[in-house]
């Protein structure tokens, strides 16, 4: 497809270029595709283990299998596939789609993933409500816009690219993430979700009140300019087209997931893990939890500042109105809608739930779309409390293994019981 997509391009016969002009069959086709090596990948690598029994007192009792502790996710087969599924659409759908749903794709559903991947971090494994996580959020497009000269006050050092602000903005969210952490951790539960809730709404009133170093309410100035990677041999530069953002973004929140998925299986992540169940316990064990809950909320900022970089780099222009409360609870309602504690949770929550809105415009009137959405997250809490996609611990908390086959006896042989005769 690549091939004939150049060479189309070249001629000029119903292409502008390379992979342009394919339509849905040839995207689809080449999902399909993608699911036959995938799908044949998965069968090649999967174990297949006997059953094993125990013997005890005379009886065979069938021990239970490890996948079903995991439900429908605990099956490693089971979440290759799904994860197959998943890359499938990601890949080869958005070319298919509108131009109003690239958008969406791009500055809703993908933005709003990576933030909630970082609040999971700070709710979900550490266990601390955090309801100013959007100021991480503003700090990364303000700093952002500083560096490529859109704002009042210009760098000495000269202006960059976009993407060269990453580090930059991660930085200096991890540096707010310690001021903001340092001196209001030591507070709990609802004291600490007052305390960051206040510090969200001061980096937006300031962003307000700060003229000459924000702009104010005007916003960036010029707009921030689109990214442009400039390998030497070859130039990319970004436009108005939202694909290149979205296959972008993918590959940002893959690398954001691989390292998170390491960090929570890390000595790190069991003391986030003890943190959240009990403080107290988790303290008197040895564990230093302050300096775990300031690493927890300095790394949820650093995740909230690279969607930041990506925001400013890709919608150009941007208010302090962008950064209200509002956001900072929306992506707490994605966080535990998904699933507090689980990484795929809180993907699948936050691309619901940016989606479900977008899709209900044209299905119910106006005035009903935030009724059937509360509909929507009400039959969730009732009927799955864990979530869309429950972490394995909070899953076993909500759901006991009553179901499993008891390794216990059962019954015993009148024989063999304390009454029987020597």
């Amino acid at each position: 497809m690549y091939l004939f997509s150049s060479l189309a391009g070249s001629l000029g016969i119903s292409a502008s270029g390379t992979w342009q002009n394919l339509g849905s069959g040839g995207w689809m086709t080449a999902a399909a595709f993608f699911l036959f090596a995938g799908t044949g990948f998965v069968v090649a690598t999967v174990k297949f283990t006997k059953s094993k029994t125990i013997i005890a007192a005379g009886l065979k009792l069938a021990a239970p299998k490890s996948s079903d502790a995991g439900g429908l996710f605990g099956s490693p087969a089971t979440a290759k596939t799904l994860l197959l599924l998943v890359f499938a659409a990601a890949l080869f759908y958005p070319p298919t789609a509108t131009s109003f749903w690239q958008s969406v794709l791009v500055t809703q559903i993908g933005i709003y993933v990576l933030l909630a991947i970082g609040l999971n971090v700070v709710v979900g494994w550490a266990g601390l409500l955090d309801l100013g996580f959007i100021a991480f959020y503003a700090i990364g497009s303000y700093v952002t816009a500083y560096l490529v000269g859109s704002l009042p006050p210009k760098p000495p050092w000269g202006t960059m690219s976009p993407l060269f602000a990453i580090p930059f903005a991660i930085a200096v969210c991890l540096v707010a993430g310690v001021i903001l952490g340092g001196p209001t951790l030591r507070l709990r539960g609802d004291y600490l979700a007052i305390v960051t809730l206040g510090f969200g709404e001061i980096v937006r009133i300031v962003a307000i009140n700060a003229d000459d170093v924000t702009n104010s309410t005007r916003g960036p100035s010029p707009q921030v300019p689109h990214p442009v990677i400039n390998l030497g041999f070859t130039r990319f530069e970004f436009g108005l087209d939202q694909l290149q953002y979205w296959y972008l973004l993918l590959i940002i929140i893959v690398i954001v997931v691989v390292l998170f998925r390491a960090l929570e299986h890390s000595r790190t992540g069991r003391a986030w893990a003890a943190i959240r169940e009990d403080e107290v316990a988790a303290q008197a064990s040895g564990v230093n939890t302050f300096r775990f809950k300031l690493l927890a909320f300095a790394i949820g900022a650093s995740t909230s500042g690279i969607a930041g970089v990506f925001f400013a780099s890709d919608v150009g222009f941007f208010t302090p109105d962008n950064f209200i409360l509002n956001n900072s609870i929306l992506v707490v309602a994605y966080v535990v809608f998904g699933g507090m504690g689980s990484l795929p949770g809180a993907m699948a929550g936050a691309a619901v739930l940016t989606w479900l809105p977008e899709f209900l415009k044209d299905q119910v009137p106006a005035e009903d779309r935030q009724m059937w959405i509360g509909a929507v997250v009400l039959l969730m809490m009732i009927f799955r409390p864990g979530g869309l996609i429950p972490a394995k611990r909070r899953s076993a908390e909500l759901h006991d293994y009553d179901h499993h086959e008891s390794l216990e006896v059962s019954a015993v042989p009148a024989g063999e019981g304390m009454g029987a005769k020597a």
